[in-house]
């Protein structure tokens, strides 16, 4: 029984060491990524290297064909590739190998041609493109071949002149071929072979006994002269110099083939794939993740860990190392803030060069590293983590090394937990900042954002990135800190000069006689209370008693200005519409006080301002002109003529204010301004009104002007029809405006005596020497409206002598003389044609004429706009239909003569043909005898 028992325990050991055996060999093997915790037994550093797999020492610590030996007898140890004599000196996991090549070639008399070679172990290492080699010697040649083919790709010549002529060939560090050469490594190698043949130039003293020294280098390397003279240059004294070797997987050509045909080979299943240029392929993480290993198994990845674990080596040598900053996996809150100790030294680098981390400062955010290495790299403007990531560890230097009176080998780096902001960080549950008492920072140097870190709030110290981390300083334990009683609070303390004592609940110091301090401040409170009852009090009666006098002023003015007349209209009148209502001051706040940046332009009877009504409506207002009883009177006339009109072509009136010294109106607001801005802003340009346009606000003016002649409840005559009072809204829509001179006439009446008003240009001659106001004065007004559409020309303007002309009688004139085509604006030739203007030029030659018994009544003329613009529609219709048809027939279309103006002649429009010799430039002397005929 006990012997049965022993064979079962004896079988399952060997079943276990078999099974222990097998996974060591598929780990050595290759045969899938391992996993971190797989190689924790593994070693982890020889001497200053850090050893990260693929590479590995021992049995089941390396990927097959990246063994690597420690050499123990040596201070400090030293690691080789394999069995080999290439010396690495540095091991990164994102596959770069930093590696020493020294060659020592004595030279023997009679023998001309030497030979070097190196060959990858396992043909897994590149030698990438930028590595090159360094010769020193005198009178040699260096060739440099293929190691595959055989072909020659680089050479150099090494010649020795005179001691000044070295020295001068050789300042500033350079290796020319005085003295020194290199030879480039055009492509990624893995391997070489180099023969060195000596010239038979003649060496001058003392470099013909010179020994040929071969370094393999990745920057230029800075040779002495006195190197060269040296007699201490032998094979135990030649410094080593590195270069940058790149990992290979070499057992598959590419990525393609490697996950297709040996997946369970694959060393990048965790990882992204990059193809190497001479086969094979090789390992990196995503720029996004923090700096892991490729070739271990979800290693690229690491979350910010807040809680570190338990024991953990808390420092290395004299160096104090606290979290989030560590030594061990499970120490450090990121890869990026592993640190590496070895000799008792703390250590960070990138490649190649070596720093030790000599003080690490949370609360200044700031890491102290003194420089180990050799490097042109040295002032560096960043520091990534000791193995290689592709993350930065330490973002900006914040200054440079060989600064600040400090040696080239001493600087402080800055560093940052994420590059996120503290705003973003705080809604992350990764957030850093754990202690109760931390606050975040945010890191920048110069212009440039680098991330966020944490430290203690003011009146505390200690560790922000751990639970409870940051304790209150006790400010009382500082020596000489407090002349006189210090009493320590959290956060912060209180230093009470000597007689005083701290009050916890008033957080003061008070005087040791508190009852006579108590009454002055109890005395001294009521009193201040009872001043400030008084000054409020005085404050308010003063408010009541403005808000009083500004009541009745207002009242006073409402009255003034006919309020009452118009509250009545307003309200009784049927005709009324039910919008128009009597506004507050509020029309103050509405304009900014009126502010003069909010005119948008000049009635005839006021100032029109910009407004923003409290409902957000914009509105026009318009402020009447300092007050006289003419303008009140005018005033009160527009809101009892606007008020009872509906018409889509009349400026709306919304209401009116009467509690100002001045009134106001409030319209709707017109957004394009004036048809008079329009036609005459800049007679440079192109004017924005096609000749379409100008053919329907003329309809739209003409159906208002109807409208208020003849389908009003009150007929209404406007006064003062001009391009100005007629506005435009966001479509161009003419909207007719300014009603102050308006007058309502009885219907049986058609005509009025009343003072004459307008403006000059526009004024009815038979009004203005008669004083008799009729709706044919509208007409007139509208006459010279419909000649500015069609002339672009301003109703006064300058003759060709440069003297004041009247544009209703230099258009009648034209029209004589039958030069009409000679004062329409190019662009209505342009888009009309001669049939169009004939007839425009026909209805405004109608309400021209100086009898106002002999012109159409405003009814007339909107139905012959309306029969125009729908001719001139049916002919582009028809014009476009031909086009499309024959093209080449548009041409012909204005090229016609006009009938139209023919019969105009023969029934009497225009005056005798004598008058043809009268020159075009009239003078206003010819316009006083042309007005001569109206009585007065």
């Amino acid at each position: 029984m006990g012997l049965g028992k022993g064979i079962a325990i004896a079988t399952m050991q060997l079943v276990l060491i078999w099974s222990i055996t097998s996974t060591v060999m598929l780990i050595a093997s290759g045969a899938h990524p391992p996993s971190a915790d797989s190689l924790a037994h593994c070693p982890k550093t020889c001497g200053d290297v850090s050893i990260q797999y693929p590479f590995g020492i021992g049995p089941g610590c390396f990927r097959q064909g990246f063994e690597v030996t420690c050499n123990r007898t040596t201070k400090p140890w030293k690691l080789f590739l394999g069995n080999t004599i290439t010396q690495v000196t540095g091991l990164y996991p994102s596959g770069t190998v930093l590696a020493s090549f020294v060659y020592t070639i004595p030279m023997a008399p009679g023998v001309g041609t030497y030979n070097l070679s190196w060959q990858s172990p396992g043909w897994n290492l590149n030698i990438e493109s930028y590595n090159y080699f360094a010769f020193l010697g005198c009178g040699i040649g260096v060739y440099l071949f293929h190691p595959d083919t055989g072909d020659l790709v680089g050479h150099c010549t090494i010649k020795c002149s005179s001691m000044a002529a070295m020295l001068i060939a050789t300042q500033g560090g350079s290796c020319n071929g005085m003295g020194c050469c290199t030879v480039t490594f055009p492509v990624p190698f893995r391997g070489f072979r180099v023969t060195v043949i000596k010239g038979n130039d003649t060496v001058p003293q003392p470099f013909n006994d010179i020994t040929v020294k071969a370094f393999l280098s990745f920057r230029p390397y800075k040779f002495s002269i006195m190197d060269l003279l040296s007699d201490k240059i032998n094979a135990t004294t030649i410094g080593a110099l590195s270069a940058y070797l790149s990992t290979v997987i070499a057992d598959e050509p590419n990525c393609k083939s490697a996950q297709l045909n040996n997946k369970t080979r694959y060393a990048c299943s965790s990882s992204n794939c990059i193809d190497v240029q001479n086969e094979g392929y090789s390992c990196a993480c995503s720029g996004n993740f923090d700096g892991g290993n490729p070739y271990l198994l979800d290693d690229c990845k690491q979350e910010y860990n807040p809680t570190p674990k338990t024991n953990c080596s808390l420092s290395c040598g004299k160096t104090y190392i606290p979290f989030p900053f560590g030594l061990e996996p499970g120490c450090f809150a990121k890869r990026r803030f592993q640190l590496n100790c070895a000799s008792n030294r703390t250590l960070i680098a990138r490649p190649p060069a070596k720093y030790e981390v000599t003080n690490i400062s949370l609360d200044e955010g700031l890491m102290y590293v003194n420089k180990l290495s050799e490097s042109e790299d040295a002032n560096t403007n960043y520091l990534s983590i000791y193995y290689g990531g592709s993350d930065y560890f330490g973002q900006q230097l914040i200054y440079g090394l060989g600064q600040s009176g400090l040696s080239e080998e001493y600087g402080a780096w800055s560093w940052s937990i994420t590059n996120s902001t503290c705003e973003s960080a705080k809604q992350n549950s990764t957030y850093a900042c754990l202690s109760t008492n931390s606050e975040c920072v945010g890191v920048t140097h110069e212009t440039i954002y680098i991330g966020y870190r944490c430290k203690c709030s003011p009146g505390f110290e200690g560790n922000p990135y751990v639970q409870n981390g940051c304790a209150d300083i006790d400010e009382c334990l500082i020596p000489n800190y407090c002349n006189g009683t210090c009493y320590n609070f959290q956060g912060s303390y209180s230093c009470c000069p000597h007689g005083m004592s701290f009050d916890p609940v008033q957080r003061q110091c008070t005087s040791s006689k508190g009852q006579n301090i108590l009454l002055g401040i109890s005395v001294g409170i009521s009193s201040g209370f009872g001043v400030l009852l008084l000054t409020l009090t005085a404050i308010m009666s003063v408010k009541r008693w403005k808000r009083g006098m500004q009541k009745k002023i207002r009242r006073a003015y409402f009255r003034k200005n006919k309020g009452l007349l118009l509250e009545q209209l307003i309200s009784s009148s049927e005709s009324v519409t039910h919008n128009t209502r009597i506004f507050s001051m509020e029309l103050e706040k509405a304009t900014n006080n009126f502010d003069s940046t909010r005119i948008i332009g000049h009635g005839g009877h006021g100032t029109v301002y910009k407004g923003i009504l409290s409902d957000q409506r914009v509105v026009a207002i318009k402020r009447s002109k300092i007050m006289e009883q003419s303008e009140i009177d005018q005033f009160v006339n527009e809101v009892a003529i606007l008020s009872q009109i509906i018409h889509r072509n009349v400026v709306k009136l919304f209401g009116c204010c009467l509690e100002s010294e001045v009134p106001l109106l409030v319209y709707e607001f017109i957004s394009n301004g004036t048809l008079h801005d329009l036609l005459h802003g800049d007679l440079g340009a192109k004017c924005l009104l096609t000749w379409d346009d100008r053919i329907r606000i003329a309809l739209e003016a003409a159906g208002a002007l109807s409208y208020l002649h003849s389908s009003a409840a009150i007929p209404i005559f406007h006064r003062d029809v001009k391009s100005t009072n007629i506005l435009l809204d966001d479509a161009f829509t003419a909207k007719v405006s300014d009603f102050g001179a308006s007058r309502s006439i009885s219907i049986d009446q058609t005509r009025v005596v009343t003072a004459v008003q307008g403006t000059f240009g526009y004024i009815d001659p038979e009004y203005y020497y008669t004083g008799q106001l009729t709706e044919k004065s509208d007409v007139y007004s509208f006459g010279v409206t419909l000649v500015e559409l069609l002339t672009r020309k301003k109703s006064i303007f300058l003759n060709c002598v440069g003297e004041k002309q009247n544009l209703c009688h230099y258009f009648l004139q034209s029209l004589r003389d039958k030069t009409i085509m000679d004062m329409v604006d190019p662009q209505v030739v342009e888009e009309a044609n001669q049939s169009e203007i004939d007839e425009i030029a026909l209805v405004a030659e109608m309400c021209l004429r100086s009898k106002g018994e002999n012109r159409p009544k405003m009814k007339e003329v909107e139905l012959r706009l309306q029969l125009l613009r729908a001719k001139i529609s049916r002919t582009h219709k028809e014009e476009s239909k031909r086009g499309r048809d024959n093209p080449q027939s548009l041409s012909s279309e204005y090229k016609s003569t006009s009938p139209t103006m023919t019969r105009r002649a023969e029934i009497g429009f225009v005056a005798n043909l004598s008058s043809q010799a009268i020159s075009r430039c009239h003078t206003m002397e010819q316009e006083m005898i042309y007005s001569a005929e109206f009585p007065r």
